[in-house]
């Protein structure tokens, strides 16, 4: 995973819970979900990218 991607990525989650608190503060319910969701996509994505990159160094191993 590129840093950029990490960056990115990091960035998505930050902003989803940042939602999440708005939310919960206010009592906005809406807000709440869309930052629960938000930072739960960010965070399958870096999951991804993780599993990505382990493929690659098992690749990189047996070659």
């Amino acid at each position: 995973m590129s840093f950029t991607d990490k960056v990115k990525n990091k960035a998505e989650e930050l902003t989803g819970k940042a939602k999440q608190g708005a939310g919960e503060v206010t009592g906005n319910q809406r807000l709440y979900a869309e930052g629960e969701a938000q930072a739960g996509r960010a965070h399958a994505k870096q999951a991804g990218e993780h599993v990505k990159d382990a493929g690659r160094d098992v690749r990189d191993a047996f070659s």
